[in-house]
């Protein structure tokens, strides 16, 4: 199968990145976590809260938010295969909103529901981001930046639930990582929270955990080629008996294990994006697989990069801690190591896989 992108998608990715590297750059992020008024106002940037929203509304006013919404409802009727490139770039840049999650998992279960009377009123709003709806999965303990959020979507297993943030209670819980809000909620939940119950419920529960898997993955395969460039920067700017460090065969052969990993699963990702909205079982095992590679390329690239700039690497003044972070963070959510490899394990080794050289390299539908 060519998973070849195309030029449009290429670009979109391209002109995301640029729009990044302007809104959140490593000294926005610094100015961000410690929510500091002088050092962000030095950059230009508005604090706090403001500073929250402006990046909100430029990520929305690329059209990100309804990237997957049909165009019916004010999206842009887009594909997965389109947003993953976007959730790549979102983790290189290691963007604190929660664009990923509002988008890509709970804008996309929305739109399945779309002709629910509590549904529709708010679904474009949703997608063209003025409202904003974070989700809460029974495989995540926590919801990720819950109290910003006017909606919640709570996916139960048989029953999919939409209650307004406000009828809530948040209480915040610490995270590794300073630019992940992460809340736990109590709510009350009856019958006029309800959107879908029953097998609908379920299916919708198991494309949202599919689709959070995907796109943690994707993130974390951008976050693995950022952490590899900065330690081959470093490398090349730090000097030892006089040379670069970067010289030293131990450090170039340290690297080159790095992007050798990310580079075997990169296809794994794209492989699994064009699969995603299946439930079958070969589908599943795809995402599984997508994301324990990202996961194991990232914790790698962190583990390099953090040797390469030695016991600084990990202190508050050197940008790498904000990427290492995101990836330890990521590498739990949405399943970690050992639930997506218990559950690659289980569809391998079940009858119905039908394993063998005529069904394990199968060919693919053009």
């Amino acid at each position: 199968m060519d998973f070849t992108f195309t030029e449009e998608q290429r670009m979109m990715a391209s002109t995301f990145r640029e729009l990044l590297d302007e809104i959140c750059s490593p000294r926005r992020l610094r100015a961000t976590a410690e929510g500091s008024g002088d050092r962000a106002a030095s950059e230009g940037i508005p604090s706090g809260g403001d500073e929250y929203e402006a990046r909100w509304q430029k990520c929305a006013g690329m059209g990100l938010m309804g990237m997957l919404a049909p165009e019916e409802q004010g999206g842009l009727g887009l594909t997965d295969v389109d947003f993953v490139l976007i959730a790549e770039e979102a983790g290189h840049a290691a963007l604190p909103e929660p664009l990923v999650e509002h988008a890509a998992i709970a804008v996309p279960v929305l739109a399945e529901l779309a002709t629910h009377p509590r549904v529709a009123p708010m679904l474009s709003s949703a997608a063209a981001g003025r409202t904003r709806v974070s989700i809460q999965h029974r495989i995540n303990p926590f919801v990720l930046d819950g109290a910003r959020s006017n909606y919640l979507l709570l996916a139960l297993g048989d029953e999919i639930h939409l209650v307004e943030s406000a009828r809530s209670r948040f209480v915040r819980e610490p995270s590794i990582d300073p630019l992940r809000e992460l809340f736990k909620v109590e709510w009350q939940l009856n019958e006029s929270t309800r959107i879908a119950t029953g097998q609908l419920a379920e299916e919708l529960s198991r494309r949202a955990l599919a689709r959070g898997a995907l796109y943690c993955a994707a993130q974390l395969v951008g976050l693995c080629a950022r952490m590899i460039e900065l330690a081959a920067a470093y490398a090349r700017e730090r000097r030892q008996f006089g040379k670069q460090i970067g010289s030293y065969q131990a450090i170039k052969h340290q690297l080159a294990t790095a992007q050798v990993k990310l580079e075997l699963a990169r296809p794994v990702l794209y492989a699994a994006a064009t699969r995603v909205g299946s439930l079958d079982p070969r589908a599943q095992a795809a995402i599984s697989h997508a994301k324990m590679a990202a996961s194991d390329a990232a914790d790698l690239a962190a583990r390099i990069s953090l040797q390469v700039h030695g016991a600084m690497g990990y202190s508050w003044e050197v940008d790498l801690h904000f990427f290492m972070k995101r990836a330890w963070a990521l590498a739990g959510a949405w399943g970690d190591r050992g639930f997506h490899m218990r559950r690659l394990s289980a569809l391998v080794l079940d009858d119905g896989m039908q394993l063998g050289p005529g069904h394990t390299f199968e060919e693919l539908p053009t």
